[in-house]
């Protein structure tokens, strides 16, 4: 058995592939040679979040075998046959690979249907409308994980594609929202909130500008931002910025908003500064204010592209 270095569900399904990999090609050879083997879409695991608690649910050693729809339609007998043949556990927990334990994530998929039920489309993104209607949590999903070996290479050419990241415009775009967003939430409406005695509004304020600095901090990296309750996690391993950003906003997080408002918002202003000075020392603004609000216009007359420069500021 090859070694497992941890016990994340992602080195477990590398590992357990391994173990199976010499009778996989055995029974099916013909299969494997065009398959696309690993692990990505839903799940903690595919992001590399995956705990202790994580596993009292659709946790455990499996994978995915990604074929294009014919040959998987064809196939399906001789497949199930050969998954048949392996280890009913692995490392002491029982495979994902049976029929019953699959629920749609691991085992046997379709490389068009993967791809399509994620970005609704039945061909890599082509046009900057088609990226902007693809929600970023749908990316992240899909572009998750580790592929291991891939022989027919079709699911790889749509990983590159949708990996590639979105069109510089649209990617200015989003930087503007991200920035306006961030601005409204928390440099304008917390502040105001506070002095008010309106707790409520101040917590919705903090948590709209955490979730728009982490977008931000996702999209400065070229990375899709997961869904929210992965966000922070993946967001503090990003090489840019990732770590700073994670310990400001977990600073922001554990202060009371009733006795410490005057420090979050303090703290709120110097995340603010930080990424102004980003975009400045980026040439993306030359706005020499903290006041994001104000860089965002500067983005935004650098996207070439009319009619995406005429959308709404605030929205991505």
């Amino acid at each position: 058995m090859r070694e497992i270095n941890d016990m994340r569900g992602l080195s477990l399904a590398r590992a357990f592939f391994a173990s199976c990999e010499a009778s996989l090609d055995e029974h099916i050879p013909d299969i494997m040679a065009v398959a696309a083997i690993g692990l990505a879409g839903e799940g903690s695991e595919c992001f590399g979040c995956d705990d202790e608690i994580s596993r009292d649910h659709d946790w455990g050693p499996g994978f995915c075998i990604w074929l294009p729809a014919a040959k998987l339609s064809a196939s399906s007998s001789r497949i199930e046959a050969a998954l048949a043949e392996l280890p009913q556990s692995f490392a002491g927990y029982p495979s994902r690979m049976r029929s019953e334990s699959r629920i749609g994530r691991v085992g046997p998929l379709s490389i068009e249907a993967f791809y399509t039920g994620y970005t609704g489309l039945s061909h890599a993104p082509q046009t900057w409308q088609e990226w902007r209607r693809i929600p970023e949590h749908a990316l992240a999903a899909c572009t998750n994980g580790e592929v291991f070996r891939d022989g027919g290479g079709e699911f790889s050419a749509w990983r590159r594609a949708l990996l590639a990241y979105y069109p510089r415009d649209l990617w200015l775009k989003k930087l503007a929202a991200r920035c306006m967003n961030m601005a409204q939430a928390g440099q304008y409406n917390l502040p105001r909130a506070l002095r008010r005695g309106e707790t409520v509004c101040a917590m919705l304020c903090v948590s709209r500008f955490v979730e728009a600095a982490l977008g931000m901090l996702f999209l400065l990296n070229r990375r899709y931002m997961p869904f929210y309750k992965w966000a922070w996690h993946v967001g503090r391993s990003l090489p840019y910025m990732g770590s700073e950003v994670a310990d400001t906003l977990k600073t922001i997080a554990s202060m009371s908003l009733v006795e410490e408002g005057n420090a979050v918002c303090q703290q709120v202003e110097a995340l603010c500064g930080r990424f102004a000075e980003v975009l400045r020392e980026q040439s993306l603004s030359r706005e020499m204010d903290s006041w994001l609000w104000a860089h965002g216009p500067q983005l935004a007359a650098r996207i070439g592209n009319p009619e995406i420069a005429r959308l709404n500021l605030l929205e991505d």
